[in-house]
């Protein structure tokens, strides 16, 4: 592909994805579904509470026995939280109850502990009455059989766990998540944590993907790493095919002598070629066997710009998350920008509503994506903007 706009490979790259947002049904263990999308609505199959009970540690009464007070009633038994045997309330006594223990029948109201005194063993007065219902909770009066608790296509919180985990549920059904793949290309790439020789460096844009992956609801079936030997990557993207529904390749894609995507991909049908932005000019995309590739530059930087302009709000989509859009604020200083390419400059929002640059363009700067929070977006017809100038700037 020759030089196009972010807007047409943009345009491409959802062609390419399409199918990539059929999602299916997947059933799974509710302690696990935090962060997941419900895949249809979610009625609860009993009344909550489940039964009558008590909202209070102190006597259930016949309110009727306690219109007159101070009243001495007989203490007819002791009824606490848990298994019990259901009873009636004895005429004319009280029942001592605990929180959340279930209510006899003929007692209609709850005497708290703090409005009563014992005057001997087996006695209780009550100091102050209560009317009917008072610190009753009826069954059913929270919830409904039947009722909607989660509707379909919400993104699970605690909260939603929570109440999913009251009524019984053990399990959830839940959108499956799209399941991509991350190959990291170059001879110069180790893994964090191994001694560097010469020439070396940390490969740092497989983790980074995954974790970008991971916060748009993928599900990363692999992260590998291959070196620039024409048969290893092919062998790499053959194992990543058998899992992944999309594989997002990183390195290999510019104007080199050893460009190992493009040089495997290329005679497969890959177009390459060269974005107007920067960071992240080189560009590819694959249909490998039936399964999309998206290829990235390798520079660390590069990698994360294109993953945010291409792919993060497809990959969110898929999973059923709603997209991340830009806002507008206002620049703390001028800004210049060479021309015909739209520039994705690091920037961190002040307390005061602008937005302040961090470090340069350059696309090896990984520091100052780390301190930025945002990316702010001039556009290739623009050239400088002074300061106090509004602009867009898109979520890190």
């Amino acid at each position: 592909m020759s030089a196009v706009s972010v807007e047409e490979h943009a345009a491409a790259v959802e062609t390419l994805l399409a199918a990539l947002g059929t999602r299916t049904e997947q059933r799974i263990p509710l302690a696990e579904a935090l962060g997941r999308v419900s895949f249809e609505d979610v009625r609860s199959p009993v009344d909550l509470p489940l039964f009558r009970n008590s909202q209070m540690d102190g006597y259930a009464v016949d309110s009727r026995s306690v219109t007159t007070t101070p009243v001495t009633l007989e203490v007819s038994t002791i009824i606490a939280a848990g298994p019990t045997e259901s009873a009636a309330l004895v005429p004319g006594s009280a029942a001592k109850i605990m929180t959340g223990a279930p209510i006899p029948d003929g007692a209609d109201t709850i005497v708290p502990v703090e409005d009563t005194t014992i005057p001997s063993a087996g006695s209780v007065t009550i100091e102050r009455g209560r009317g009917a219902g008072e610190f009753v909770r009826e069954q059913g009066s929270d919830v409904r059989v039947g009722t909607v608790l989660v509707e379909a296509g919400r993104v699970l919180e605690p909260r939603h766990i929570s109440v999913l985990a009251a009524v019984g549920f053990a399990e959830v059904d839940v959108r499956s998540r799209p399941r991509v793949a991350v190959v990291t290309t170059g001879a110069e790439l180790v893994e964090a944590g191994s001694t560097l020789t010469p020439g070396q460096i940390y490969d740092s844009n497989g983790i980074t993907l995954a974790a970008h992956l991971r916060a748009s609801g993928a599900e990363v079936v692999a992260v590998a790493r291959s070196s620039d030997d024409p048969k290893r990557f092919r062998e790499v993207l053959d194992e990543a095919r058998r899992s992944a529904e999309l594989i997002i390749t990183s390195g290999g894609v510019s104007m080199g002598d050893f460009e190992v995507v493009k040089d495997v991909l290329g005679p497969l049908g890959g177009t390459f070629g060269s974005v107007r932005m920067q960071p992240g000019g080189p560009q590819g995309m694959t249909l490998f066997d039936g399964i999309p590739v998206l290829s990235f530059p390798g520079n660390p930087v590069s990698t994360v710009v294109s993953y945010i302009m291409f792919a993060r709000n497809i990959v969110r989509r898929a999973a059923g998350l709603p997209p991340i859009i830009p806002s507008t604020a206002t620049l703390h200083e001028s800004v210049v920008s060479p021309p015909g390419r739209r520039q994705l400059l690091r920037g961190r929002l002040r307390d005061d509503g602008r937005v302040q640059l961090v470090a340069g363009p350059g696309s090896h700067l990984v520091a100052a994506l780390a301190w930025a929070d945002v990316l702010i977006d001039i556009d290739s017809e623009t050239t400088e903007l002074a300061a106090g100038s509004d602009v867009e700037v898109w979520p890190l």
